[in-house]
């Protein structure tokens, strides 16, 4: 059914950190258009073009839809029915800690929630075990030592492999890695938004600190919803998810950045790629990051962020004209 020769070095395959894990350099995530509202049959299409392409990661978590879940349930579907004999090459990842079910347990990092939210996340994606979990967001009002030992549980029943945390800061990180040390659990993965942008990770130390640590980084968002690509160069178009009204990216927000955006087209454009291929290229340029965790709403959109591989890597040139236009002081520590 797939393609045999899906690794003949088509897609680069990088360390996670200091681990035993191998990530391809671009992963398939599922935040959108992977719900119910979307076209599955054009899903089950992008999840057989992603592993013909040596995509071998898909990123989840619960709430990812619309509607919330729903994203696991179509994937589960199509692990099923068509990616059973190819389990152990994938690595599949979930999250929990967004808002996902009513009352005082539907989200957050409490125990309650973290692991009922995993049992449910495996029944939908009719799975006995996921490879990553991830405590999906920091929690300001329980203790790291509730939420770590989540997770530490998560691997000793065998549910989950390995484990990761996104969108934590720094300080608050470092302490979260060194709690599960204690309890004798190795943080395999960090999980940030990272675009030209949105530099909140570099310019807040997070990325060097990885790299000191041998953890590894899956950041999501390197084309920032889409406003790195050719989209948004003249307005917002039909269609586009920042006129989805279930989308998060609202229109204020690519107003905001047009100008931006505008003069980075016109920079990859006189190097002789697309913009979308350049802010790949340049999410991918640092020794930190393992894998960049991209979206596709169709074939061909998948293919074209793939090619950007193919490209050369920039050159410290580029990259100096690159901080002027988006410096690293650029971005916030967001959900986005």
């Amino acid at each position: 059914m797939f393609d045999p020769d899906r690794y003949d070095n088509r897609m680069p395959y990088r360390r996670c950190g200091d681990s035993g894990l191998l990530l391809p350099a671009i992963s398939l995530g599922f935040w959108h258009n992977f719900g119910r509202n979307d076209d599955f049959q054009e899903a089950r299409k992008i999840m057989h073009r992603a592993f013909d392409r040596g995509i071998t990661h898909f990123d989840l978590a619960n709430n990812y839809g619309p509607p919330p879940g729903s994203a696991e349930e179509n994937v589960g579907r199509i692990l099923v029915e068509d990616f059973i004999c190819h389990r152990d090459e994938l690595v599949i990842s979930t999250k929990a800690g967004h808002d996902m079910w009513g009352g005082p347990y539907g989200e957050w990092g409490s125990r309650k929630h973290l692991l009922a939210s995993l049992d449910q996340s495996l029944k939908r994606l009719r799975l006995g075990y996921v490879d990553i979990f991830y405590s999906h967001r920091p929690d300001p009002s329980t203790r790291l030592e509730e939420t770590m030992a989540a997770l530490a549980s998560a691997v000793e029943s065998g549910k989950a492999l390995y484990v990761g945390l996104s969108k934590y800061p720094l300080k608050r990180l470092k302490k979260a890695v060194r709690i599960l040390k204690d309890m004798g659990i190795r943080c395999l993965i960090y999980q940030p938004p990272y675009s030209l942008l949105n530099r909140w990770p570099e310019s807040a130390g997070i990325l060097d600190w990885l790299q000191e640590e041998g953890i590894g980084c899956a950041v999501f968002s390197p084309l920032a919803q889409g406003m790195l690509t050719p989209k948004y160069l003249d307005g917002i178009p039909d269609g586009s998810r920042a006129a989805r009204a279930e989308g998060f990216l609202q229109p204020e927000q690519v107003l905001a950045q047009q100008q931006k955006i505008r003069t980075l087209n016109e920079l990859a454009v006189a190097h002789g790629m697309p913009l979308h291929h350049l802010a790949l290229q340049w999410a991918l340029r640092s020794p930190a990051v393992t894998t960049a965790v991209i979206g596709a709403r169709s074939v061909a959109q998948l293919d074209d962020c793939l090619d950007a591989l193919r490209a050369a890597p920039l050159s410290e040139a580029l990259l100096a004209v690159i901080d002027s236009i988006a410096p690293p002081a650029a971005g916030k520590d967001t959900d986005a």
